[in-house]
């Protein structure tokens, strides 16, 4: 209990602390809103009542806290910024900080084999984790104190010849994941979502669908996915692949008309797989499976295209292969990349999914160890999850009537399309010409969509693209024994097998912002769609659905009732259409020049009859202009005017003539110039004439005012068909 004194003050203190700084605050306009509430709109930045007596304030928080026991924690408000602000490092968890601090990327740029040779080596000696390779540059996580070490196991060339892609660690992956905003109510969509200008992409702010707006953890992708096939039973089913190491379902979508009816055709029905997550780290392969599913599911029926392309193909996806290795990235390691199963060294787990196969599987590699990143296991198909998709798969094309015409395997990162063999540069695959074709097909897609730079190679080269004269290969940075492409196919006889690593290509690595999602879905999607339309036999060269490729799945397509549009092929080559544009812009304006010149014609060939008459009948119709005229001098009128009237027969077919070849030349706007300039000097010709004829008397002003129209409606119809050519 407060004493009475105590009381007394406090009552004082609060009334004078609570009505003074209230009364004379100037807080910002309500509009309406009534009282402050901590659920206040997202779109309206915290607000905070500025008081002129903060002394006051300060003493009527002192005394509050005094007087309940109010911990200064609890003073803090709404005002307070919903995210968490994560720009310095000892805001990041101590377990993050314990596992990576210390932690950087290095990139190395490789130019001979030797170099590639030397840097697989160390990397197999020390045990690092190499993240990603092209023909040109490696980059290779590992401890900054072990920096020096590996440098002293490199030749000299390579000893100079890297930089810091990520100089701290730790804390880009803390940065990587989700916001805590994210689990804050969001309607309307804040700002905070929406995509920079820099990315080149869409705000999101015009969707309701918040699935793609950051990365999601199973626990949501699973129950999406009933969503998508509860939501769509036309053409949408959720099926299992198999079960996990540790007991989890292995989820996918199966994508096409009617997929619950039986299939009464003795057809084998086509089937597209497209798979994500064989590694767990790589988040973006999962939310692009994700994203492509839902892009085709909700596209079904509405462009021609893709209603199409769900006719004639059955599309499998499967978000993550690896549902134990995807979780583990949630909650302990962001960076985890094979999946949980044990080993024969208990303290270094997991298998390499993508190493598992059973087609040129590869043990007896440097990469053999348990604790490398690519151990591949003692025997093909000892990882679980690998053996659960083959099954699968070979239970489909025995028992089930399905015949797989293409298998894309999406990983990060890189920007890579790969095709087969990935084992070995030895040997090359029976349809290599078909492989490449497609490979620069799928990577002139996304070109033409995003402007990303994505490069197309066997999956079987290292570092340095190079082999020899009798074919033996370098030393390779990553063993390839065991790949998913090569089993599907060699194994399943499918003929396009790919795996398509996606963005970036180093500046974030595995820890690609969610506000990549998006693009690099689109990407994604526009490569799937000449994929499919490509398998249909169109190969890329029509141009029916050029308006579905750069079409985004987020713009609602509500199709015309009662109008049905067979559109069946796609167009990918900018070149051509440009091309295709020009010859049609070329037969148009020579139709427009072809008809305005024979108007002009027309025009003027009445003119010149109407002239002749006039002149022909000057002395009867119009006596009074020719009083003084003798007749002689009438007579000569009239021989001169039927000698204009044929000479402007002439002149006009000589127009026509002319203007009809330079149309042929396809110079449409020099024959509109000249025609114009025609008409002009016509006009003053012809003033001309009628001046020395009649020695400028002035009496024939009708004459030149008749030319003069004739000439403003020969450029005004030059003028105009220019206009309307957009010259």
């Amino acid at each position: 209990m407060l004493s009475r004194h105590s009381c007394s003050l406090l009552i004082v203190v609060l009334l004078v602390a609570i009505y003074v700084p209230q009364a004379r605050a100037f807080p910002w306009p309500s509009a309406g809103r009534g009282q402050f509430s901590a659920s206040q709109n997202h779109d309206d930045p915290p607000r905070k009542a500025r008081s002129i007596f903060p002394q006051l304030t300060w003493i009527r928080d002192t005394a509050i806290q005094t007087a309940f026991g109010v911990p200064p924690k609890a003073r803090t408000g709404s005002a307070q910024s919903h995210s968490i602000s994560r720009s310095s490092s000892s805001q990041v968890p101590a377990t993050l900080l314990a596992k990576y601090g210390g932690d950087v990327v290095l990139r190395f740029n490789i130019t001979t084999p030797a170099e590639e040779a030397a840097l697989s080596k160390a990397a197999d000696d020390l045990l690092l984790d190499v993240w990603a390779f092209t023909s040109n540059w490696a980059d290779i996580h590992l401890r900054e104190d072990d920096v020096p070490s590996l440098l002293g196991l490199l030749p000299k060339s390579l000893q100079r010849a890297y930089s810091h892609l990520m100089p701290d660690l730790a804390r880009t992956i803390y940065q990587s994941y989700p916001s805590i905003t994210f689990t804050e109510p969001s309607f309307p969509p804040s700002r905070e979502h929406a995509f920079t200008p820099t990315l080149g992409t869409k705000s999101l702010d015009n969707t309701d669908n918040i699935f793609f707006r950051d990365y999601q953890p199973l626990s949501v992708i699973v129950p999406w996915m009933r969503l998508m096939a509860s939501m769509f039973t036309t053409h949408v089913r959720m099926i299992n692949i198999g079960t996990s190491y540790e007991g989890r379902d292995i989820h996918a979508l199966r994508v096409g008309v009617s997929p619950n009816l039986p299939q009464d055709s003795p057809e084998p029905r086509k089937t597209i797989i497209i798979s994500g997550g064989f590694h767990a780290r790589e988040w973006i392969s999962t939310s692009t499976v994700t994203y492509i599913a839902w892009s085709l599911i909700t596209s079904y029926g509405k462009t021609p295209g893709v209603t199409k392309l769900l006719q004639q193909f059955d599309f499998v996806f499967i978000p993550t292969i690896n549902p134990d290795g995807y979780v583990y990235t949630w909650e302990s390691d962001r960076l985890w990349r094979k999946n949980r199963q044990q080993t024969n060294v208990r303290f270094c787990r997991g298998l390499d999914l993508d190493r598992g196969f059973g087609f040129e599987w590869d043990g007896t590699s440097s990469h053999s160890t348990p604790c490398s990143e690519s151990y591949p296991g003692d025997e093909p198909f000892q990882a679980v999850e690998s053996h659960r998709l083959a099954e699968w798969a070979k239970n489909e094309t025995e028992n089930n009537n399905v015949h797989f015409a293409g298998f894309l395997d999406l990983h990060s990162y890189s920007q890579q399309v790969l095709y087969p063999y990935s084992y070995s540069c030895k040997a090359d695959p029976p349809s290599l010409e078909n492989l490449e074709e497609l490979g620069m097909g799928l990577a002139k897609a996304i070109r033409i969509s995003s402007g990303q730079q994505y490069g197309v190679a066997s999956a079987c080269e290292g570092a340095v693209a190079s082999r020899s004269a009798t074919g033996a290969s370098s030393a390779r940075i990553e063993t390839a024994g065991g790949s998913a492409i090569d089993w599907f196919y060699h194994e399943l006889k499918v003929r396009y097998s790919y795996k398509i690593k996606l963005r970036d290509t180093g500046s974030y690595g595995f820890l690609l912002p969610a506000e990549n999602i998006v693009p690099t879905g689109e990407e994604a999607f526009n490569a799937v769609k000449y994929f499919g339309d490509f398998l249909l036999g169109n190969k890329g060269i029509e141009t029916g659905l050029l308006e579905e490729l750069h079409q985004s799945p987020l713009q609602n397509i509500v199709p015309e009732v009662g109008v049905e549009e067979e559109v069946d092929d796609i167009e990918y080559d900018r070149e051509e259409i440009v091309w295709e544009l020009k010859r049609r812009r070329s037969v148009d304006g020579k139709v427009y020049v072809l008809l305005s010149t024979t108007l002009t014609f027309l025009l003027n060939a009445a003119h010149s009859v109407n002239t002749g008459i006039y002149r022909k009948a000057a002395g009867v119709a119009y006596p009074a202009a020719y009083a003084d005229t003798s007749r002689s001098d009438l007579a000569a009128l009239q021989f001169n005017g039927a000698q204009r009237a044929h000479a402007n027969y002439t002149e006009n077919h000589l127009s026509l003539v002319g203007s009809m070849l330079i149309a042929g030349l396809r110079f449409p706007l020099v024959a509109a110039a000249m025609g114009a300039a025609w008409s002009v000097l016509r006009y003053l010709y012809m003033s001309g004439y009628s001046k020395g004829l009649y020695n400028g008397k002035g009496r024939y002003r009708g004459l030149h005012f008749m030319e003069f129209q004739a000439g403003l409606i020969g450029l005004a119809a030059w003028t105009g068909v220019a206009m309307v050519m957009g010259w």
